[in-house]
């Protein structure tokens, strides 16, 4: 799978963009705020219909507009396949794929997977339980529509339970309708907790040997599913917990409240998040990122798309070593600030860019 071809209509900083790329190696070199990530971002959002950095479509679209428009040109199983979005303020994206408008943007999840990777993502390890959730559930959605319905359903279902919990405090006799909530939350929170069980399952035999490599043999790594509750348990649990949720205004059991941890067994099974240093943390976010490349290719049995964001800048040499090698049969694209760390170790750079002010130069390699 890769991306042949990147145009950008009023996105962000670009007024008008039309990028050719290399299927393997491609280097977007530049200062800062020139819109490097911003290209990165255009492509994100063609894969899972949403931004890596903002909520808000409106915020993508160019100060100077009242509508953006991308279109990604891939090619996947030797086919080539078109995926346009139209952003316009106040309104709803529309997504057309091949030229045909699709209604739900879920219908788009699977058709090109991204895997990206960025400074912020060096922190998933210590951050809160919110980013590992997130992570899951980016991955599960494009590989996974099953999985995309299911969370779809209970996040609607989590916001109705919660204002009806508020609205409980008023009028007391609308608790006997959290009965249905309660039924249709614990059908698909049951369903996400399994599918996530297995994907922790997955996760965890592909990065094993990677942060054992990482780290030359000196930890051992296990990845745990912390579930806020059993899948079989949930119902119960509400039930349970009903007039503290009633008191607190909000629901306190599901998926929802999930975490992964991180262990080092060779330390006395040692808690990473809380115990690990700064470069014990940095080493296995980096091994959840070559992880989550590793599962998605035996998954769809087909590479996805790499995107590195400044990351290199952020990793010592052993570790920069390491990713740059894993990439040999996989198209990334790879912002930096300068290319001596590239010229230096003579990776293979296919095709260089030179970023300023929302214009883009292809440079001689």
């Amino acid at each position: 799978m890769i991306v042949k071809r990147i145009e950008l209509d009023n996105f962000r900083n670009y007024e008008l963009l039309k990028l050719d790329l290399d299927g393997k190696t491609n280097i977007l070199y530049g200062n800062n705020a020139q819109g490097k990530t911003n290209i990165l971002e255009s492509v994100y959002v063609c894969s899972t219909t949403k931004s890596h950095r903002t909520n808000k479509d409106s915020e993508l679209i160019n100060l100077n507009a009242d509508e953006s428009h991308i279109k990604l040109i891939l090619e996947k199983n030797k086919r080539e396949q078109r995926i346009d979005i139209h952003l316009r303020r106040n309104k709803t994206k529309g997504i057309a794929i091949n030229g045909i408008p699709i209604k739900k943007a879920s219908e788009l999840f699977g058709l090109f997977n991204v895997v990206i990777f960025s400074p912020e993502d060096l922190s998933i390890i210590k951050n809160g339980p919110a980013e590992r959730r997130k992570f899951m559930d980016i991955e599960l959605c494009q590989l996974d529509k099953i999985y995309v319905y299911n969370l779809t359903n209970y996040n609607k279902i989590v916001t109705q339970r919660n204002r009806l919990l508020k609205d409980i405090y008023f009028k007391p006799e609308l608790e006997q309708t959290l009965d249905v909530w309660d039924m249709q939350l614990a059908e698909y929170g049951s369903k996400i907790i399994k599918r996530r069980e297995k994907f922790i399952e997955e996760i965890n035999e592909i990065i094993k040997p990677i942060h054992c490599k990482l780290t030359s043999k000196k930890e051992n790594i296990n990845v745990v599913y912390s579930k806020n509750c059993k899948a079989e348990d949930l119902y119960n649990r509400l039930l349970e917990n009903r007039k503290k949720d009633i008191k607190v205004k909000s629901t306190s059991v599901g998926p929802h409240k999930d975490d992964i941890l991180f262990f080092d067994l060779n330390d006395e099974n040692k808690n990473i998040r809380v115990y690990g240093s700064q470069g014990q943390q940095r080493t296995v976010a980096l091994s959840l990122k070559l992880a989550e490349i590793e599962l998605v290719k035996s998954l769809i049995n087909d590479t996805p798309v790499l995107l590195l964001d400044d990351v290199l800048s952020e990793l010592d040499s052993t570790r920069q070593n390491h990713l740059l090698k894993s990439l040999d049969d996989i198209q990334t694209i790879i912002t930096c600030t300068g290319l001596d760390d590239f010229i230096e170790n003579r990776f293979k750079i296919n095709k260089i860019f030179q970023v300023k002010n929302g214009k883009v130069e292809e440079k001689t390699v």
